[in-house]
């Protein structure tokens, strides 16, 4: 209300600068399917249906049985707490599945904010509780996919139990609204930086506790029989290996995987190449019950997900994590890890993918080549036991025959949109084409549909762009590749002898599609090339010259929309604004603005010399003359990304889309007179953590009210009026705000 009062207030005061026109606005993803790792699944086991999944920085979702699609839980996170979108734990009341908890934090944003989030209606809303005092998470971090840390009492539904990486074991005695560490665990931090990796909580105030360490560095299981006041060391286990995850049988059998390092990267830090499977008799207590090897016959592992059939506790599922094996006939390319089942608590164990495997794309066709891997978790469903859910790092997969000779497994990924995007265009007749990592990106036909990646494929793509007429496209990974059919197909450019780290980096295409710009990634040069030649050229670095000039580092050329003579470049560390009058062979100096801005230009469709800077707490600046002079835009305070999208019914000038902030209120801003006025057109429950690693917000010169934003790890987000035309899927609509 107080919200509301203020922007009411700031409207009627300040009326030169913001409209009195509100409209409602429909929010959703761009169809693309799953693409990022989901590191945990967690079905309820109370309530038939109930499952929710996380993921390293996509946030948590919860799935829709009904509807068969899983709905976002955290498009509410604001800028300022992105990190959230880094989901470490997830806990799920034994007693009552709309009571869900929520460990959230990425080391990296935000200063390492971390929180927990406290939700009694499923996920769709939350109270928040920062820890940033107490603890930090990590939802991105080594070992990412062990659990689960977090965990609800099973006696007492107001205790909860969070394992940390540096602190220890923390207790809340009020569903989280407060925090206690656990003095009685021995352990706060382990070597690896991975600290405490599980908790498992059982009736009778029973605990246990893993940290991620060998034996060899002290005992990585603790036991605890009074709710977490003492603790004593579970001895035994194998040697040499790191707990990932465990199932409690109801008879105090103890089922654990290992592996040999955090992972979940086969090499480098915490790599993981080799593990086992165990059994503990717990029952025995005092730490000194029996272990049981019960690794799969012939597989050395490393191990991840286990799961425990709530119909038959000597039924298993068990996931191997960076095993790579082919997985289907007729795939050999596509290789993954294994999934065993056993009815005998491990004696014996089928090979479910080697048995048989069958792989339903549900109409993401770009998962058709690749496999289920980084299987940190598998789940039973609660409710049907051949029924189970599997992550992966591409997304999550289901099957409903698990037993079935050829076990089909449906990648379920609809309304889960995980990807790190870089790129989008709204290309020329309502296509759509957009860049991504690890799965390069796609071309379709609109954003409410599954698109065709790009191919040949490369893996993640740092930059695409396009001609003024759409038919030209190139696009920068680890190669260059060049189309002049829309996207349709490919013809890779010969490596640049001098690129960086393989090439990636940015591009700048000319209005015309006939110059290429690379600024390799790391580089503080820029190299030039006729798409003619590079097409034509035979070895490196063949058709391609230096840039003069253009001395930025990481730089971020953009073509003028209309004159294929002329590019800009911001440079943010000191405010130059450079400027090519010759097709990009040169650069000079043209105007002196703010310093750290974004480097992201935005040139006007069809308006030579037209161009918008956004220069982060400087605000927004415009130039007509292409560089010469710039105007500030009265009002804004702050932008963070600026992109320009068709012109408004009855307006002569493009429409303007801005992250930032006018009046003190930040969001997504639209203006149809060039800044004059703005109008708020997202709202408070659909923030997305900001414009992200893409720092990008693009209009769509297709149909006016359209506009696309880039996220930190949501995907690529954008926003309709409600009375578009079109079979965009209604699943969140909010009303945006007049200034």
């Amino acid at each position: 209300m107080y919200l509301k009062a203020l922007c009411g207030l700031l409207s009627a005061v300040l009326l030169p600068f913001f409209s009195a026109h509100a409209e409602t606005y429909q929010w959703n993803s761009v169809a693309m399917g799953g693409g990022g790792f989901v590191s945990g699944v967690i079905p309820s086991k109370i309530e038939r249906g109930i499952v929710y999944a996380r993921t390293d920085v996509g946030g948590a979702y919860r799935w829709d049985a009904r509807a068969e699609r899983w709905v976002p839980l955290l498009d509410w996170v604001a800028e300022e707490n992105v990190g959230y979108l880094g989901v470490e734990s997830v806990a799920v009341d034994p007693k009552n599945a709309a009571n869900v908890y929520l460990m959230v934090g990425t080391a990296y944003l935000n200063g390492g904010k971390s929180a927990i989030l406290r939700s009694r209606n499923y996920g769709k809303t939350f109270d928040i509780t920062d820890v940033t005092r107490h603890f930090k998470a990590h939802g991105n971090g080594i070992g990412r996919q062990n659990g689960e840390r977090l965990q609800v009492d099973a006696d007492d539904s107001k205790v909860l139990y969070a394992g940390t990486r540096a602190d220890g074991l923390f207790k809340s005695a009020d569903a989280g609204a407060t925090w206690k560490r656990l003095d009685a665990l021995p352990v706060t931090a382990t070597p690896n930086g991975n600290g405490v990796n599980f908790v498992l909580a059982a009736p009778g105030r029973r605990l246990f506790v893993a940290v991620s360490r060998a034996e060899s560095a002290g005992p990585n299981l603790y036991a605890s029989r009074d709710g977490g006041a003492s603790f004593e060391p579970v001895k035994g286990g194998p040697a040499g290996l790191l707990p990932q995850r465990a199932a409690l049988a109801p008879d105090g059998k103890l089922y654990i995987t290992y592996a040999n390092g955090a992972g979940p990267h086969p090499s480098g830090a915490e790599a993981m190449d080799r593990g086992q499977v165990w059994e503990y008799d717990s029952a025995a207590g005092g730490g000194t019950g029996r272990w049981t090897d019960i690794t799969p016959a012939g597989s050395k592992g490393p191990f991840g997900g286990i799961s425990i059939d709530q119909a038959d506790p000597r039924r298993l599922v068990l996931a191997t994590i960076n095993v790579w094996q082919p997985q289907g006939k007729g795939r050999a390319s596509a290789q993954g890890d294994r999934i065993y089942t056993t009815r005998d608590a491990g004696r014996s164990w089928t090979d479910v993918v080697g048995r048989g495997f069958a792989l339903d794309a549900r109409g993401r066709n770009w998962i058709a080549g690749s496999s289920i891997h980084w299987t940190g978790d598998v789940q039973f469903d609660p409710f049907d036991s051949q029924a189970a859910w599997v992550v992966s790092g591409n997304g999550i997969f289901r099957t409903t025959g698990i037993d079935a000779a050829t076990a089909t497994w449906r990648f379920e990924t609809a309304g889960m949109e995980e990807t790190v995007p870089f790129s989008v265009i709204g290309l020329p007749g309502g296509r759509l084409a957009t860049a991504i990592g690890d799965y390069d990106g796609f071309v379709h036909r609109s954003p409410a549909h599954y698109g065709a990646r790009h191919s040949p494929e490369m893996g993640t793509t740092t930059s695409l762009v396009a001609s003024a007429d759409g038919r030209a496209l190139a696009r920068a990974g680890k190669a260059i590749y060049s189309s002049n059919d829309g996207g349709a197909t490919w013809s890779k450019a010969p490596a640049l002898a001098h690129a960086i780290s393989g090439g990636f980096g940015q591009l700048a295409l000319s209005a015309d599609g006939s110059v290429l710009l690379h600024s390799p990634s790391h580089a503080s040069a820029t190299f030039r090339a006729t798409v003619g030649a590079i097409s034509r050229a035979g070895g490196a670095g063949a058709g391609w010259s230096a840039v003069a000039g253009l001395d930025v580092r990481e730089a971020r050329p953009v073509a003028d929309a209309v004159n294929p003579q002329k590019f800009y470049a911001y440079d943010s560390a000191s405010g130059r604004l450079l400027v090519s009058r010759d097709g990009g062979a040169s650069f000079a100096p043209q105007a002196r603005l703010a310093a750290g801005g974004s480097k992201i230009l935005a040139a006007t469709p069809g308006v030579e010399g037209d161009v918008w800077a956004c220069l982060a707490g400087a605000g927004l600046a415009h130039t007509t003359d292409s560089g010469a002079r710039f105007r500030k835009i009265a009002g804004v305070s702050a932008c963070g990304a600026v992109g320009v999208g068709k012109a408004a019914p009855g307006a002569s000038y493009p429409t303007l889309y801005m992250w930032g902030t006018v009046g003190g209120v930040r969001g997504m801003l639209r203006s149809t007179d060039k800044g004059a006025s703005w109008v708020r057109i997202n709202d408070d429950a659909h923030q997305y953590g900001g414009p992200g690693n893409g720092q990008l917000v693009a209009g769509d010169m297709n149909t006016y009210g359209t506009v696309y934003m880039t996220t930190a790890g949501r995907g690529i987000v954008y926003g309709r009026t409600a009375g578009t035309a079109g079979d965009v899927p209604v699943t969140a609509t909010g009303t945006g705000s007049a200034l």
